[in-house]
């Protein structure tokens, strides 16, 4: 598709010559000699790129300038000056100019400026586009909220998402809060930067220390190396915390004079680096209660509590459930080339029963067991392997095993029993198990099943 050139100038020859110019690169290039004619014309015509002289009788460029960023923001325009001084030039710049071209024009450099030109306006729009496709990808409207409770609570997040706030997420184990944080990052103005999810808890206090702040070389026994921190990767874009009230006081009282000053010191260091991160933080303590027993420091408390969100847990949003099982159906169906069409009766009763202690990751869990296991073209209540995996709060309590080890044991049984009977034919065996032989192989990968 050829790029749309205006060119402006009340000189008709001028424009004339310089649309025949840009005309040898293939544009479609469109000559005006009354700049108030374009003005009028450029509410219902979109341009590539826009030239005009700066002195006009009628309307000059400058107002060109103005009308073509009020209708078209990311239109580049280009002025044409008899008088190009360095003030002519900064000033055309300061009000939204691409650049500009001195009289008389070289044809050359008009070539080129134009070029440089519709790239930027190119990059500009892929920019917009990949923005959107990553907002509708990621939208708070995609997530599943039915339930009353649930819409509140997403209506909380999109307001959240237009500020630069810190946000503390409360919850559950499983209630879905790092997808609310991501949410949070995707619907706001810093889409374009990094989003950075931190589990505290999975590091020691002088390593999370050390990934978070950086470390200088020779800081501590290994520290071969200056390393920025995860601060500074951050910086931009959403850093998110999950598993906050699992840190020590030491560490509390660092990230309290990370928040007040907006600067951070690397492990071993001295300078002083000035961060900007829109901090996310998360927790399924009780954290009041963590305050008054001493365990979180009640000063970073409130510097994180600025905007408060609870996620339900699954069992006060029933309206949600099934909808979001259906959501998971359909990702093992694209994900594993599964062809199932919904649950039975008795599958759809036993989840809308069942108090879900984990919340949506057990639900999501349990969905794919059942696709993975499922033998028709609906999940049974016999795919869910309940008699296997239910677990009673007593015997949950002394639990050694995460749900998703649990659920993979289970699986990886199932499939070797299916084995066995068939001798080991994996197409017979894959007939049997309702998946692709492609499936098979890589759940045999996965299960380092010989």
């Amino acid at each position: 598709m050829k790029n749309k050139i205006a060119v402006i100038d009340d000189q008709s020859r001028m424009a004339e010559v310089l649309a025949m110019v840009l005309s040898r690169d293939h544009h479609d290039v469109e000559a005006f000699n009354d700049s108030q004619v374009f003005i009028e014309s450029i509410e219902k015509r979109v341009f590539d790129c826009v030239i005009t002289d700066l002195k006009m009788p009628n309307k000059s460029g400058l107002d060109v300038l103005k009308a073509v960023k009020a209708a078209q923001p990311i239109t580049p325009v280009i002025l044409i000056t008899a008088h190009a001084t360095v003030e002519t030039a900064i000033n055309a710049l300061k009000n939204g100019a691409f650049d500009y071209l001195q009289k008389p024009i070289d044809n050359e450099r008009c070539r080129q400026i134009v070029r440089l030109a519709l790239q930027h306006t190119h990059l500009l729009r892929q920019n917009r586009l990949l923005r959107s496709a990553v907002r509708a990808s990621r939208s708070i409207d995609n997530l599943i909220a039915h339930s009353e409770v649930m819409q509140t609570t997403i209506e909380l997040v999109r307001r959240a998402a237009s500020s630069t706030s810190t946000v503390l997420i409360t919850g559950e184990s499983g209630t879905g809060k790092e997808v609310v944080a991501r949410a949070i990052h995707y619907y706001s103005d810093r889409v374009a930067q990094p989003f950075v999810a931190v589990n505290c808890k999975a590091f020691a206090d002088g390593v999370l220390e050390s990934e978070l702040f950086g470390h200088e070389k020779g800081a501590f026994t290994g520290a071969a190396n200056k390393k920025s921190g995860i601060f500074e990767r951050a910086s931009g874009g959403s850093l998110f915390l999950d598993e906050i009230g699992e840190t020590s006081g030491d560490f509390q009282a660092k990230l309290l004079r990370v928040i007040q000053e907006n600067e951070i010191q690397r492990v071993g260091g001295t300078e002083l680096l000035t961060v900007d991160c829109r901090l996310i933080v998360a927790t399924n303590r009780h954290i009041n209660a963590e305050v008054k027993a001493g365990r979180f420091r009640e000063d970073l408390y409130y510097r994180l509590n600025v905007i408060p969100i609870d996620l339900p847990p699954l069992r006060d949003r029933k309206a949600d459930i099934l909808p979001l099982a259906n959501l998971f159906l359909e990702r093992v169906n694209n994900e594993q080339g599964r062809q199932l069409h919904g649950f039975t009766p008795a599958v759809e009763e036993y989840f809308l029963g069942h108090p879900w202690p984990g919340n949506v990751r057990e639900l999501e869990n349990t969905v794919e067991r059942g696709a993975v296991l499922a033998r028709t073209d609906q999940v049974e209540l016999s795919d869910l392997q309940l008699t296997q995996q239910r677990v009673t709060e007593t015997s949950l309590d002394k639990a050694t095993q995460t749900l998703q080890e649990k659920l993979d044991d289970t699986a990886r049984d199932y499939i070797e029993q299916v084995l066995t009977q068939v001798n080991g034919a994996r197409q017979a065996a894959a007939k049997l198990l309702g998946i692709e032989r492609t499936t098979l192989y890589r759940l045999l990968k996965k299960y380092h099943v010989e």
